[in-house]
């Protein structure tokens, strides 16, 4: 979809500065001003690293999270683009996960909600960030639902 792939392009440069940010200073980078894009002032987020499942290379990417009991739950939205985005291809070659919450950093396991729970996730992350409201009627593919738990913490990301 042309608005979608213009949405996500115009959102590049905010990516790139909040990553550089949020790893200079994990308690600064936790949270954005999620006003600018229909979210809350404060909207926390995450960083979540994987590894390229053709390039082996490092990726780094900064994520909106909300909390489920133990968990971290992100969108694999993409904007609404009609594919999954990258990280969750990427995330999908792998069992484990890393990522950083402020200047927490984990090693862990990721798992994808389904069902009922993916639902009322769904639910619970819509109203925490209401613009995935608007990117979920941009695409016909059911947006997963990630859910992180860490296991152990790590000394770097």
């Amino acid at each position: 979809m042309a608005d979608a792939n213009e949405f996500m392009a115009n959102l590049k440069p905010f990516f790139e500065d909040h990553l550089r940010r949020y790893l200079a200073d994990g308690n600064d980078g936790h949270y954005i001003d999620g006003s600018q894009f229909g979210g809350p002032e404060k909207t926390t987020t995450l960083l979540l690293k994987t590894i390229g499942r053709k390039s082996g290379q490092e990726y780094i990417t900064p994520l909106i999270y909300d909390r489920a009991g133990d968990e971290y739950v992100i969108i694999a939205s993409n904007g609404g683009r009609d594919f999954d985005p990258a990280w969750f291809t990427n995330l999908a070659a792998k069992p484990g996960v890393r990522f950083q919450v402020a200047e927490d950093r984990f090693e862990g396991s990721w798992r994808v909600a389904e069902g009922e729970e993916r639902a009322r996730l769904w639910a619970q992350m819509a109203n925490y960030y209401p613009p995935y409201n608007e990117y979920e009627t941009r695409t016909d593919r059911l947006i997963p639902v990630v859910l992180l738990r860490a296991e152990r913490g790590v000394e770097t990301l």
